[in-house]
């Protein structure tokens, strides 16, 4: 499947779906709570639906594994050669705080592993996307630019840290590396900044969700960098019935055996 004519229908629809949410964060919105205790938004429900809808009036024969669909049982799922993974709004936390720091997250997995990603950011309009063959970009609101992971990293090391989640094991992570600074960031943009370049490593020893990493982890591949389990393995999705992801790492620069420090 050629991929780069996707680009600009999957891009539309991520905004599409931001303005819907931004309808909402702007508003006086209530939270509900999921059966895994975590917040439901208006705002998360819309984009879905928006996001279900126009997918499937573009590639109808691609099915939609989202977030807000998460029970599609795995007996469907692993028929799927190709499928559109979907975090309608990665960081409700942050919405809710009214931080800005979240995203619209539209992955294309072929094969188990993402091969076209587009994070939407929708306080500030911005678009980090990339597709295999076509490199990855950041579009601000002018001409898309280029967009590389920092290869060698920067001294001391920029380490990306969640606003939400923090814990013994990241700090056993940062003691072990040393000299280093926090740049603090929620959802899937801690992954867009080591894409980027404007931070060097991004270790996620918690718990995460296939959706909360694949439109991301294209992005930072098709810039350079790498999204590895702590055996080094890059994630790949929909390969088993669990929907969680193991613990990783994100970084650009692969001169440096970065899984040391978490062990």
């Amino acid at each position: 499947m050629e991929l780069t004519p996707l680009l600009p229908p999957v891009i539309d629809i991520a905004r599409a779906a931001g303005r819907e949410i931004l309808a909402i964060y702007e508003s006086d919105f209530e939270v509900e709570t999921k059966a895994d205790h975590s917040p439901l938004t208006a705002a998360d429900s819309a984009a879905h639906r928006l996001i279900v809808a126009r997918l499937n009036e573009l590639t109808p024969d691609i099915p939609v594994w989202s977030e807000e669909s998460a029970a599609i049982p795995y007996s469907e799922r692993a028929g799927w050669t190709r499928f559109w993974l979907v975090d309608p709004l990665d960081g409700t936390k942050e919405f809710i705080k009214r931080n800005g720091e979240f995203t619209v997250n539209i992955a294309l997995v072929e094969g188990h592993e993402p091969v076209l990603g587009i994070v939407h950011v929708p306080v500030s309009g911005r678009d980090y996307f990339g597709a295999r063959g076509h490199g990855a970009f950041l579009d601000s609101g002018g001409e898309p630019q280029p967009i590389h992971v920092q290869r060698p990293a920067a001294d001391p090391v920029r380490v990306v840290g969640s606003r939400s989640h923090r814990g013994a094991s990241l700090e056993h992570f940062l003691q072990k590396l040393g000299p280093h600074e926090i740049v603090p960031m929620g959802s899937s943009l801690k992954l867009c900044l080591v894409a980027s370049g404007d931070a060097d490593v991004y270790p996620r020893l918690g718990p995460t969700s296939e959706w909360d990493t694949a439109a991301a982890q294209a992005v930072v591949e098709c810039a350079g960098g790498f999204v590895v389990d702590l055996d080094g393995h890059p994630l790949r999705y929909n390969t088993r019935v669990e929907v969680l992801n193991p613990y990783f790492i994100v970084y650009g620069d692969d001169s440096r055996d970065w899984l040391a420090y978490a062990r």
